[in-house]
């Protein structure tokens, strides 16, 4: 064994307890609430994305928060046809940077010069606050996955949908394994269902588990 090999191999040791001690911590802090049979009840399970969108509802005023270059965007357009898509995003970090923004506005230019679809620029939580109340037949989330992030996104988008509305989202899963980054949807969405009397009613199941999950209120 080389010199480099044995040096290294406690070295890596101790990184790794440190990272997992940390791991632990940033996973205590965040809440958990177990979902009851009832918040159950009337799961269904799709293949992907393209079947999720399937099952949501036709022709409504929806949301979608979190946009990146538009794919899903384009996917929502295509398979529920909505009156209206209100796309929301800042597009400003590094990863998110203001290109992309150009690049959605010229995806989209026949239909934002049409009205179907409005651009909302800025933080999720700010824009949401902006919308009158029962304005979204469905809202899907797809931006920070952070739990604290995500609970707010929930409270908001319960105000904002429609009675019998649906929130939907993205990333329902414990974190980023490649990224290494540990995210709350699931506890958030747990959470607010229980708080809330929602109920879990569709999840993908794609072999990359960055599921996509729907709730609605229950009735």
């Amino acid at each position: 064994m080389s010199l480099l090999r044995v040096i290294a191999k406690p070295l890596y040791r101790g990184l790794n307890a440190l990272l997992g001690k940390a791991r632990t911590a940033q996973s205590a802090r965040i809440p958990k609430v177990e979902l009851a049979d009832r918040h159950l009840a009337n799961l269904r399970i799709v293949t992907d994305r393209k079947a999720f969108l399937e099952q949501l509802p036709k022709g409504g005023v929806v949301a979608e928060a979190g946009v990146d270059q538009g794919d899903f965007s384009l996917m929502i357009l295509a398979i529920t046809q909505p009156r209206r898509l209100h796309l929301i995003d800042m597009w400003s970090s590094k990863r998110y940077h203001g290109g992309l923004q150009d690049i959605v506005r010229n995806k989209f230019k026949t239909q934002i010069a049409s009205g179907q679809v409005h651009i909302d620029l800025g933080l999720s939580t700010d824009v949401l606050q902006r919308y009158p109340d029962a304005t979204f037949d469905w809202v899907y989330i797809d931006t920070d996955h952070g739990y604290i992030v995500t609970a707010a996104e929930l409270e908001l988008c319960r105000l904002k949908v429609k009675p019998g509305g649906i929130i939907a989202g993205h990333d329902y899963v414990t974190g980023n394994w490649d990224g290494g980054v540990r995210y709350g949807v699931v506890e958030a969405v747990h959470e607010f269902c229980v708080k809330h009397d929602w109920e879990l009613f569709l999840l993908t199941h794609e072999t990359d588990r960055h599921l996509s999950f729907a709730i609605r209120k229950i009735v």
